[in-house]
């Protein structure tokens, strides 16, 4: 059967990407090896915010009596928040397999193999073959978690991010390797339910890609609820033998030795494109990703390709726009390109953390002469009322015209309110529209108000 797109892989970037193609009239299909939604709703995004939820709920069972609530004999059933993680990421798997449907969209379960000539070769669970061809193909085969050379994942004491989400039992100590989003989300979830963490990060700064006030901020909140944090270390080594892990870590005083139940390699992703057919049709890749143009064509016309497959963030929300921004470009639309300086980016830990555009030092170095404004939630009526006035909201303006340039926060639903950046920064608002923007009282999005009236010495309430 011919198609006008087939698209191989069904996470956020490809289901994404069938769903607008089938929108806009084209005969589509979707090739998947294992269930839809991908890695994001089925072992990233989804289930690990369901985790962190369980975490977030014990937490303030913890901390109840700071809100006048007396609880007692409370514990953390790892198992059954496993169980209710699990759960969510099966119903949002369906609720894809419901939208394939509503859109007419052909779902066809196998490995796909691209083939010169605008083809595609599909492997069934049964090892039957069958060719598909289409005007178009895009390749949304997303990532999978990076192995390091001396950190080899065996998946019982070393292990990525799936295995972490559904271990057999809660490990006693935890050494987490990166502190990205992964990795800080994964130290406070353990850290919430008793178990002992400690993050080893290679740079000088945890969530390395943040704002510097953000990193040093949230440092402090993860040492004050017990994690050990070591910066400017690497893991050299991890002995399993004897049923434990001796990790080995390079610090700049030396070698130290940890001793834990499991090792969480949260060091980045890898790219799947090995044995795809990208060698067979000539499709040009470069360290690991494969290159387009800036509407996701290949050198090779009619082969596309989006999402972690391609340089740039390795976000779901961004490959579900360059999916968007891809077929709309194939279907003849007048499109813009992505403006990859505007891409929030979220980290679902507690605090949270949220940001998009230029840190404070970017800015800097990109020549500009900047404003900035920072509002302390500790001065907010309602981060005071919800008993969490730990972290602030940071805007950096360009002085000159009073331009955005980035938005940094940390504190609790922060992940709620970058959105509002975003927006700013899309439609061009400055510094004085944004002050003259009244905001609802009491709620957290009044940090945004009061960050812009500090960079102008306006602010109010500090």
């Amino acid at each position: 059967m011919d198609y006008d797109i087939i698209v191989l892989g069904s996470g956020p970037g490809g289901y994404v990407t069938a769903i607008r193609a089938a929108q806009l009239g084209m005969k589509t299909a979707v090739v998947e090896r294992e269930s839809l939604g991908g890695i994001c709703l089925n072992w990233g995004c989804i289930p690990t915010k369901a985790l962190l939820k369980s975490a977030s709920v014990f937490d303030y069972i913890n901390h109840a009596e700071d809100y006048g609530i007396k609880v007692s004999g409370q514990e953390a059933d790892f198992a059954a928040m496993v169980k209710r993680s699990r759960g969510v990421a099966d119903g949002m798997s369906k609720g894809i397999q419901f939208l394939m449907k509503k859109n007419k969209i052909d779902v066809i379960m196998g490995t796909g193999k691209l083939m010169k000539g605008k083809q595609l070769e599909v492997t069934d669970a049964d090892g039957n073959k069958k060719t598909y061809k289409a005007k178009n193909i895009v390749i949304a085969t997303g990532a999978r978690s990076r192995e390091l050379p001396n950190l080899k994942q065996d998946g019982k004491y070393v292990f990525g991010y799936r295995e972490a989400m559904t271990l057999p039992q809660q490990p006693k100590k935890l050494v987490v390797v990166g502190s990205g989003a992964i990795g800080v989300e994964f130290a406070y979830f353990y850290n919430s339910i008793g178990t002992e963490v400690t993050i080893v990060e290679y740079l000088p700064n945890i969530v390395p890609l943040e704002d510097k006030e953000v990193s040093k901020a949230l440092e402090r909140n993860f040492k004050k609820a017990g994690i050990n944090i070591m910066t400017n270390s690497s893991v050299e080594k991890v002995d399993t033998n004897g049923g434990k892990c001796k990790v080995t870590v390079k610090t700049k005083k030396g070698e130290e030795i940890i001793e834990a139940d499991a090792v969480l390699s949260a060091v980045g992703v890898t790219a799947n494109i090995e044995n795809i057919g990208l060698e067979d049709v000539g499709i040009a890749t470069d360290k690991g990703k494969i290159l387009t143009n800036d509407f996701y064509e290949t050198n090779i016309p009619g082969y596309y390709a989006i999402g972690d497959v391609i340089p740039g963030p390795a976000l779901a929300h961004v490959a579900s726009a360059e999916g968007i921004t891809c077929v709309e470009k194939i279907s003849g639309m007048n499109v813009e390109k992505i403006d990859y300086n505007n891409i929030p980016g979220c980290t679902y830990c507690f605090p949270e953390v949220a940001s998009v555009g230029y840190t404070e030092d970017a800015a800097k170095e990109a020549g500009y002469e900047i404003k900035v404004g920072k509002f302390p939630f500790s001065a907010s009526g309602k981060a005071s009322a919800a008993g969490h006035k730990d972290g602030f909201v940071k805007l950096i303006f360009d002085a000159k015209y009073g331009e955005l340039l980035g938005g940094h926060m940390i504190g609790a639903n922060v992940t709620e309110m970058i959105a509002e950046i975003v927006a700013i920064r899309k439609l061009e608002t400055t510094g004085h529209e944004i002050i003259k923007t009244v905001h609802p009282h009491p709620t957290l999005s009044e940090a945004v108000m009061e960050a812009a009236a500090a960079a102008y010495d306006e602010v109010i309430h500090i």
